[in-house]
């Protein structure tokens, strides 16, 4: 049983980075249709960013806790990540919009790539370390143990997501991306300018990341200019399977693919002998997206044009 409460603890934990990325790729797919498969780099921008930030603070004000400087660290790297979004989102997809669906596919691969080369050109290639900010000393729930750095990535992811839904559902801007969403003519009659909600979509996804990606390096405590790309494959996947353009199907899919991964890496790497363990564990995620989609194509909670955000 123990073991079944620490696998789930940390299921949560990896499923609420893939659930704050997969929240930016379901919100540009409700609006735009668009799968901007560079949303991993921009993770990778937010953790650049934050140990840029981190090791800025351990230099100039060293006696500062460690939740402030996460804290700063995150705040520091959302507008940096914003910045990045919209000149993607200007410069790559806006003319692109009504072109076939190829184009923006390849132009996405295009700019992920790009920002991986620019992001090695001004870090480095090697792997960075992520300074331990807060205490190492465990906390134990039920006999699992949980981090501390842990605990507050959970609070935020948490506090993120309740906030988007917020915003989507009781705000003027909120009911502007849901029309949009539904029906961009329709939604331009009626006064929404829908090239603002565009941007403020890739806008919030961005937020999202930079909270994932400085999160994402606190908790592994290392980070390199490619990490964006496989978190970012998955999650893709954690929205489809949530049921892509849902936000709150990204939320569900998210947290079910990482305690999916956490589970399959924990008792099927036992089960065989280790041969199956947390190094085959990408393998869990996506056997379990193909069955899902095989059978309902549509995700776990379909596709509801009015939830689309």
């Amino acid at each position: 049983m123990d073991t079944f409460i620490q696998q789930i603890l940390n299921g949560l934990v990896l499923g609420s980075m893939y659930a704050l990325v997969a929240l930016g790729y379901t919100m540009v797919y409700g609006v735009l249709n668009l799968i901007n498969f560079a949303h991993g780099e921009v993770l990778m921008i937010g953790a650049m960013v934050g140990l840029t930030i981190v090791n800025l603070l351990n230099q100039y004000f060293p006696g500062l806790p460690g939740y402030a400087m996460l804290l700063i660290a995150i705040l520091g790297a959302i507008p940096v990540t914003m910045l990045v979004n919209v000149v993607i989102e200007r410069v790559a997809y806006r003319r692109l919009r009504n072109a076939p669906r190829l184009a923006p596919l390849i132009t996405a691969i295009g700019v992920s790539i790009l920002l991986q080369t620019f992001a090695m050109m001004i870090w480095g290639r090697s792997p960075l370390a992520f300074p331990q900010l807060l205490s190492s000393e465990p906390i134990e729930i039920g006999g699992a143990v949980i981090s501390q750095t842990q605990v507050l990535l959970l609070a935020l992811a948490a506090f993120s997501m309740m906030g988007l839904a917020w915003l989507v559902e009781r705000t003027k801007i909120g009911r502007a991306m849901r029309a949009t969403a539904e029906n961009p003519r329709v939604a331009g009659l009626m006064g929404i300018d829908s090239n603002k909600v565009i941007v403020m979509t890739f806008v919030i996804g961005a937020a999202l990341a930079a909270v994932a990606g400085v999160m994402w390096g606190a908790n592994y405590s290392s980070i390199q200019f490619a990490m964006g790309f496989m978190p970012g494959l998955k999650a893709f996947c954690a929205a489809v399977l949530g049921g892509i353009g849902n936000i709150y199907g990204a939320m569900i899919g998210g947290l079910a693919l990482g305690i999916i991964e956490a589970l399959g890496a924990g008792y099927i790497g036992d089960l065989t002998g280790g041969f199956l363990g947390s190094h085959y564990q990408d393998i869990f995620a996506f056997i379990v997206l193909i069955v899902v989609l095989t059978i309902r194509p549509s995700g776990i909670m379909g596709e509801r044009v009015a939830d689309r955000a």
